[in-house]
């Protein structure tokens, strides 16, 4: 009988050590009589308990399971009968096996944040505003077929088709986890449905993704150092965005900017263009200290040929392609991908893989 006798195998490399640590410490905390003086606090505090238990539950339950399925594998050495028995025990517990291997390697700080998804349609005119609008499409699937929440921040619709650009919060565990993978322009090839000699068109959208960073880490911003634009909003209502200026736009004096008009008051707009700027500022601190900046879009400069992490190919055949260096995928089902179906999830599994096994290199190199 064929069964994994040092599975499961997972709980060294991801520090699962250090998690329940952590667990601990924050199970510490609830039990505080002054625990609920701060019903903020405390909620920051049983959410990371959440998504700690999204990781640590699976690992102790596949641990247990190990044990079991281990005694049974001894039963049918002894009795092949029992081989039938232990099959479907193995064959189910080697999914949820992957499915958590696969989620402990978002080890990130954030990654079992909240995310927040930008859209930016880049070179191909209209084409790339419809591109824009359809990967947004994508990713709304993607996210109702996986349990997230899907939260419109902000839309600048483009007049003929599609938007130039548009932002939204994917609410879950591990959303930031899973959608980090996106990060970068992506490439569509079709026969353009806008031009006149149906030729083939190729257009690009840029995709950044930034977690939304807890309440309880304080990021200073000295409102000194902001530019404050307002324009009209397109809140609830199509009368009222001719009216008011309760749109806002923050620009950081480093060209960093939070952007909101879907609100109908101006101080919301500006709380949430606030929350926005000062999650890209932490990130990018972030993404600085540990060396990760290069492999974004944006620091390639344009959204266009050359800079693109994955390109989708409707005309002359249908594939999805892998474009980043190290990883090797292709998926011929188009359609599939862009309804957001577990074909996508292949290319999120794909870098995150790839991206487990370069720290695994560089912590080798380190040590």
């Amino acid at each position: 009988m064929s069964w994994r006798p040092d599975w499961p195998r997972s709980g060294g490399h991801f520090d699962l050590a250090g998690k329940r640590r952590q667990r601990e410490e924050l199970e510490a905390k609830q039990l505080a009589p002054t625990f609920w003086d701060d019903p903020d606090a405390a909620q920051s505090v049983i959410g990371k308990i959440k998504v700690l238990n999204a990781v640590l539950k699976p690992y102790e339950e596949l641990s247990a399971a190990h044990g079991d399925i281990a005694a049974m594998g001894e039963l049918a050495d002894e009795d092949p009968a029992f081989e039938d028995e232990i099959a479907p025990a193995l064959d189910s517990a080697e999914a949820k096996l992957a499915e958590f291997e696969l989620k402990a390697m978002m080890s990130g700080k954030h990654d079992g944040s909240n995310a927040l998804v930008r859209l930016q349609a880049g070179q191909g005119g209209t084409d790339a505003c419809d591109w824009a609008e359809r990967l947004r499409r994508m990713y709304t699937m993607w996210a109702k077929r996986n349990g997230f929440e899907v939260e419109e921040i902000d839309e600048v619709p483009n007049v003929e088709a599609g938007v130039q650009s548009c932002e939204f919060r994917v609410k879950g565990e591990y959303a930031y986890g899973y959608l980090q993978a996106e990060i970068g322009a992506h490439r569509f090839v079709r026969i353009s449905p806008f031009g006149d000699g149906g030729t083939r068109q190729t257009s690009f959208v840029g995709v950044d993704v930034t977690p939304e960073i807890d309440d309880t880490i304080e990021i200073v911003v000295n409102e000194k150092e902001l530019e404050m634009q307002t324009f009209c909003s397109g809140g609830p209502g199509g009368q009222h965005q001719n009216k008011t200026q309760s749109g806002v736009r923050l620009i950081h004096k480093s060209g960093v900017r939070g952007e909101s008009r879907t609100e109908r008051s101006q101080p919301k707009n500006y709380a949430n263009a606030l929350a926005l700027l000062k999650a890209r500022l932490y990130q990018i601190e972030e993404q600085k200290r540990l060396g990760d900046i290069a492999s974004r879009y944006d620091a390639k400069g344009e959204i266009s040929f050359g800079n693109q992490i994955r390109s989708y190919v409707m005309q002359p055949y249908t594939l999805v392609r892998e474009e980043r260096d190290g990883i090797e995928l292709k998926i011929p089902a188009v359609n599939a991908v862009l309804d957001g179906g577990p074909e996508l999830d292949e290319f999120m599994k794909a870098y995150l893989k790839h991206k487990a096994a370069r720290a695994t290199k560089m912590a080798a190199q380190k040590g």
